[in-house]
């Protein structure tokens, strides 16, 4: 039985009928090369479509060859990336998926490669980020411009794609730029009220519609609001979406935000799923043409859901679908305990504008051979995993799906390790789901499992004599001993598994993502001098919090901190702690904080090495993973899990 028919019913765009209502946004890969699609960049989106996706709108594509939005993105700005895209869509259309490149012009977004000219823009207002201000681009520029958008178009309608996205949302890129009150400031034609911003799209789409003609699909992708003070709102976004409606556009995908403002466009974990849906229900009254809806869809329910209460006719599933290809197929089939479960981390794009290929932290394999095609190992042999984290329980998953015999045996009593008081925080309960994911998994697999089991160098030597070792232990917060006089001290570990309770006034001491995590689970939930909130400070080394965090995920956590009214203090070293006085040096003097009740460290950790010392000094061989190898995040720990026992 189909849990979810308003979500696999097909619908109609233009003249074309798509299989489902799941579409994929376009998510930049850098798996192209030099703008050339690369069978790479086949095989990502072949497997996608093999997964059961209706329609996908493929990463960036740009339309002209001055300008370069990633290094590792797409281009058709000549016929020589058409056998390129042949490939492509041939491989989508093979499983019945249509596909659609996002059609784009980075202006004042473009990297800075050694020899681009000035970015153009619509004025001379640039990013903050920009080294200088763009040069507005002539109306001769924009003619031109509007004309490869077309050319373009019609390369991919001859390599066989079904229609283009045209991005014109999030104050980004060219068209994007034109559209917002926030970097269009002309006095022209194509400037001053929201007909003259406008024009540039609309131009574009007629000169698409013009050189493919009626058949092929248009998309254009719009914020219904820019959430910022002086940008584009809902009402402005109800006016766009008539127009674009009147000059021939199939389809909208309605998203938010800009690139800008961090957290609006692309939601961070913990905030709302469905983040833009707001705005597609409202737009979606207004207008006759199908309209999607993006952002922090992970779950077919939701879905499903979107689509049964008209807030979307259809659902555009990114990140989801980077994490599990399968993840139509499996929801069809029912099978929603075994979707890959996105967390939200974004780590899929964390290194994108540093040239790295696009990864996932809960996917530890994008490539031909992952999780689901294994291939069974030559020789089986029996293997002792110690440590039920993530690394553990995916070596531990790996090992038994290639046919080993596998133990895991973990010293708690229950699986994830770390993991389980990293979901404690708030806008962190998604790594719950990954817990269960991998739990279930072993399951599957058959995979015994120990829990209050902590594991000795005489129970390796008598009961595991002839397995292989594969140490995840893990690592054990560092506790300073001159931190230890402190009248009432406890880790960040022990406050979030909840084996110790703190006062009223807490100093924290780290502010790395532990420590500011957890000054923000223990502040008060309002900053509003109510007699019994908690007062919190947070003292870190570093010239700032979090230095090494990027992303929107860090910027709301920041955000929230201040509105607490937690008191930061970079640039500080504790330098003695008694049993009531914490003494901390900034710039060149010695403050004293005499009236705190609770010292709550948060310093980082240290890997857990006991046993494979043990081991080592007896000459057991034995293999190291995850924080118990180098303290790493969770990708990190399953993208080791995976490696080492696929070679087992």
């Amino acid at each position: 039985m189909n849990q979810y028919p308003n979500l696999f019913s097909p619908i109609k765009i233009g003249e074309t009928t798509v299989k489902n209502r799941v579409f994929m946004p376009p998510i930049s890969t850098n798996l192209a090369d030099n703008g050339y699609v690369t069978d790479a960049l086949v095989g990502h989106y072949a497997a996608r479509a093999k997964g059961g996706v209706g329609l996908i709108v493929t990463e960036v594509t740009t339309v002209e060859p001055t300008y370069v939005y990633l290094p590792g993105d797409m281009s058709i700005a000549d016929d020589s990336f058409i056998p390129g895209w042949q490939k492509l869509t041939a491989a989508v259309h093979e499983y019945g998926t249509k596909i659609l490149p996002q059609l784009f012009h980075p202006a004042y977004m473009a990297f800075p490669i050694p020899g681009t000219p000035r970015l153009i823009a619509p004025s001379f207002v640039g990013p903050y980020y920009a080294k200088e201000a763009p040069r507005p681009v002539t109306v001769e520029e924009l003619h031109t411009i509007i004309r490869q958008f077309g050319e373009a178009a019609l390369r991919v309608k001859k390599a066989g794609a079904d229609g283009v996205e045209i991005h014109a949302a999030h104050a980004h890129g060219l068209l994007g730029g034109f559209l917002s009150p926030l970097y269009n400031k002309r006095t022209d034609e194509y400037g001053g009220d929201i007909n003259g911003r406008l024009r540039l799209t609309l131009e574009v789409v007629a000169e698409v519609r013009k050189m493919c003609g009626p058949e092929f699909i248009i998309d254009v992708r719009i914020s219904g609001d820019e959430y910022s003070d002086g940008g584009l709102n809902l009402n402005d976004a109800i006016y766009v979406s008539k127009q674009l409606e009147k000059t021939g556009v199939d389809m909208l995908h309605v998203s938010g935000g800009t690139t800008i403002k961090r957290g609006s466009s692309i939601p961070a974990p913990g905030t709302k799923m469905g983040s833009h849906s707001a705005l597609s229900a409202e737009i979606k009254k207004h207008v006759s043409i199908p309209v999607a809806t993006v952002g922090r869809i992970t779950e077919p329910w939701l879905a499903e859901e979107l689509i049964a209460n008209d807030k979307a006719d259809i659902c555009m599933i990114g990140r989801a679908n980077l994490c599990e290809p399968e993840f139509c197929n499996k929801a069809q089939a029912g099978h929603t305990d075994e979707i890959r479960p996105c967390i939200g981390c974004l780590r899929c794009l964390n290194g994108i504008m540093f040239g790295n290929r696009i990864a996932c932290t809960v996917n530890p394999s994008f490539e031909p051979e992952n999780e689901e095609t294994l291939t069974t190992a030559e020789t089986k042999k029996n293997v002792l995993v110690i440590g039920g984290g993530p690394a553990g329980m995916e070596a531990a998953f790996v090992a038994a799906k290639r046919g080993h015999h596998v133990i895991l045996a973990d010293k708690q009593d229950a699986l994830g390790g770390t993991v389980r008081i990293a979901a404690v925080p708030i806008a962190k309960q998604d790594l719950t789901q990954l817990i269960k994911y991998q739990a279930h998994k072993l399951e599957q697999v058959g995979v015994e499992v120990l829990l209050n089991t902590e594991v000795t160098l005489d129970m390796i030597k008598t009961d595991y004599a002839d397995y292989e070792i594969i140490l995840c232990g893990g690592a054990a917060p560092i506790v300073p001993g001159f931190m230890t006089e402190f009248k009432d001290y406890m880790t960040a570990d022990d406050v979030l598994y909840g084996r110790k309770f703190p006062g009223h006034k807490i100093v924290v001491i780290g502010g790395g993502s532990v420590g500011c995590e957890t000054a923000d689970y223990l502040a008060p939930v309002l900053n509003d001098r109510f007699p019994k909130n908690r007062e919190i400070i947070l003292i870190e080394m570093a010239h700032e919090i979090m230095a090494n965090e990027s992303g929107p995920g860090r910027s709301l956590l920041v955000q929230r901190m201040m509105e607490k009214g937690i008191q930061i203090i970079c640039d500080a070293k504790v330098e003695e702690v008694s049993n009531d006085t914490i003494s901390y040096s900034k710039d060149g003097s010695t403050h004293q904080i005499t009236d705190a009740d609770t010292l709550v460290l948060a310093m980082g950790y240290r890997s857990n090495a006991t046993l494979q010392e043990q081991l080592t000094e007896t000459g057991i061989s034995y293999s190291v993973l995850g924080d118990c190898k180098q303290l790493g995040n969770i990708k990190d720990a399953i993208s080791q899990g995976y490696e080492l026992a696929r070679t087992l």
